[in-house]
């Protein structure tokens, strides 16, 4: 079977779902192929989206919760999109490149490729099945629009909010959000803590920024550095926000319990050193994080899916919130004085959780690939 797994490169989690089915796809044998949709588009076109999505919602989250409120009230199965039109100037590129790669199948784990596909089917004989994986735990603005073959969504909860927003329900598959089999597996926490050098025996609480380092969380940092003994951590993974992490580290120069990291490819092993994760509630890094089966406190979201996300999470279990980064500091110290609370939250993401999604999936497509492969 041959692959091609479309993205784009507005926040990393959508990349990361990608991934997680290319690896799982690989590992079987497959041709897998993962793109940029927007490369398809005029010059520069993806490099602009990605910088104005970044800017809007690090610099200006209530602009960005604005604008997805506004998405949300217009977003129509009866009527489509400027999201949509925008996307439709290289349906006829795309289309070309699927149909020149042989492909069987292009699985989407972003809006923009799958509205692009949705009007290449209309317009093209196209012969590739299309699939659509949600990373969010809603249904976002425009899903509705699309016409895909299936549609993967995190759990049969959402079915009812996916159906009322007028996707069929036999095309609807609650399998989970796909993660890298990195997050199966746990490693032993004293090794790992050394090969990162991470050299403590005592509580290691993980701050996880996000790839574009959102929020300030200095007032977070240091209201869980007071109440930690003296051999405990607190570890930040600053992304790639330069800014934020001069002002980490300028406010704790000479704290050894604070260390502040760069981007790191090695999330899966500061996870595994962690005894609490405190991260913004993007869909992936909290199905990540739930897959390895850590304590978790969520910090502000950036309104819109994340506080959908967030909402979901809290109200399994899964999950405790911080209204603000104090808060957030707080509820760290809570759950480290709570062994029986941790346990819990830990059992409910086990339950909720399909760490195997990405391989459930797979199964999925090649069964229906297959099937359709007998009918021509």
């Amino acid at each position: 079977m041959k692959a091609l797994i479309l993205s784009c490169n507005t926040g990393q989690g959508h990349n990361a779902a990608g991934k997680a089915l290319k690896e799982e796809f690989l590992r079987r044998g497959a041709e897998c192929k993962m793109l940029d949709a927007l490369r398809f588009a005029r010059p520069k076109t993806s490099k602009r989206a990605s910088g104005v999505y970044v800017k809007t919602a690090t610099n200006f989250p209530d602009v960005f919760g604005a604008v997805y409120k506004v998405a949300g009230k217009i977003s129509s199965s009866k009527r489509k999109s400027p999201v949509y039109y925008a996307n439709t100037l290289y349906g006829r590129k795309l289309y070309r490149y699927i149909e020149k790669g042989g492909y069987d199948c292009v699985i989407m784990p972003h809006l923009f490729p799958a509205e692009a596909i949705t009007y290449i089917k209309k317009h093209y004989p196209m012969k590739a099945a299309c699939f659509f994986v949600a990373t969010d735990y809603t249904c976002i603005p425009f899903t509705e629009e699309t016409g895909m073959d299936a549609y993967f969504i995190p759990n049969e909860e959402l079915t009812a909010e996916y159906v009322q927003r007028g996707i069929l329900e036999e095309r609807l598959h609650p399998l989970g959000i796909p993660v890298s089999k990195r997050f199966e597996e746990k490693r032993d926490r004293e090794e790992t803590r050394l090969g990162l050098g991470i050299g403590t025996n005592g509580p290691v609480i993980l701050i996880m920024t996000g790839s574009m380092g959102f929020g300030n969380v200095c007032d977070m940092a240091s209201a869980i550095e007071a109440g930690l003994p003296k051999d405990g951590r607190v570890v930040i993974l600053g992304g790639n926000n330069q800014k934020l992490k001069e002002k980490l580290r300028k406010e704790f120069q000479g704290n050894r319990k604070v260390q502040v990291l760069d981007f790191t490819t090695q999330v899966d092993l500061y996870m595994d050193i962690c005894d609490v994760l405190v991260t913004k509630p993007g869909g992936l890094t909290s199905t990540e994080a739930a897959a390895k089966g850590i304590p978790m406190v969520h910090s502000a979201p950036i309104p819109g899916c994340e506080t959908r996300n967030a909402a979901f999470f809290s109200r399994h279990g899964m999950s405790v919130l911080g209204e603000n980064e104090k808060e957030a500091g707080e509820r760290v110290l809570e759950l480290l004085k709570n062994p029986v609370m941790a346990r819990n939250m830990v059992r409910a993401q086990k339950h909720y959780i399909n760490a195997k999604a990405a391989a459930d999936i797979c199964d999925y497509i090649e069964e229906y690939c297959g099937r359709k492969a007998v009918k021509r």
